[in-house]
């Protein structure tokens, strides 16, 4: 009976730090999103690697905003309307994209999906803290990300697993600065020789 009391007391423990954990976990991203969704904007560099090869290249975010830019593509994202631009065949594809889509796109999106249906856990590490995030439907798009963020909540890495494998996004230069809204939106005078392609 005492062994039997003893492994209640240990599991009660366990899930008292785990709740815990997961409290701290939350203050952190919500610390976090905090910083990097501030009203006025904010920009990064960042390196991607994964089952698709490597890119790097420049974002600009403002709320869920988007202008990334690399050496073989530029996307522009109003919250609403995405336009990408490839420079090879100068092609510019209109689109209205899904939830899942952007979180595949712009690195900053996970700063709204921990908020639901995702398990919180996280450890100290250099400099900062990992974060991870364990979704409870297994079926969704992003099913488990580490965030590593600093002292100063800047994320600095975000690893998610898709279906298809993990994909790594580094990082770096980090600023928050106002940007303009004319900043997340095509600009046809900017590229007269452009093909527009309309998916929606």
């Amino acid at each position: 009976m005492k062994k039997f009391c003893l492994l209640l007391l240990i599991m009660a423990l366990s899930l008292g730090l785990q709740a815990q954990n997961a409290a701290q976990a939350r203050k952190i991203l919500d610390k976090t999103a905090s910083v990097v969704g501030r009203k006025g904007g904010a920009s990064a560099n960042f390196t991607i690697s994964g089952k698709y090869g490597n890119t790097s290249g420049t974002i600009a975010i403002k709320g869920n905003k988007f202008n990334a830019r690399t050496s073989q593509a530029i996307v522009w994202y109003d919250g609403k309307t995405q336009w990408t631009y490839m420079k090879n065949n100068q092609e510019v594809s209109l689109s209205n994209p899904t939830e899942a889509q952007q979180q595949s796109m712009n690195p900053y999106k996970f700063i709204n999906i921990y908020k639901n249906g995702f398990k919180l856990g996280m450890k100290n590490v250099a400099g900062g803290w990992q974060i991870h995030l364990y979704a409870e439907n297994q079926k969704r798009t992003i099913k488990e990300m580490y965030i590593t963020i600093n002292k100063s909540y800047y994320p600095q890495t975000i690893k998610m697993r898709q279906s298809n494998g993990w994909t790594t996004i580094k990082v770096s230069n980090f600023k928050a600065k106002n940007i303009s809204d004319s900043v997340f939106r095509f600009n046809s005078k900017e590229y007269p020789h452009a093909e527009i392609i309309d998916l929606r």
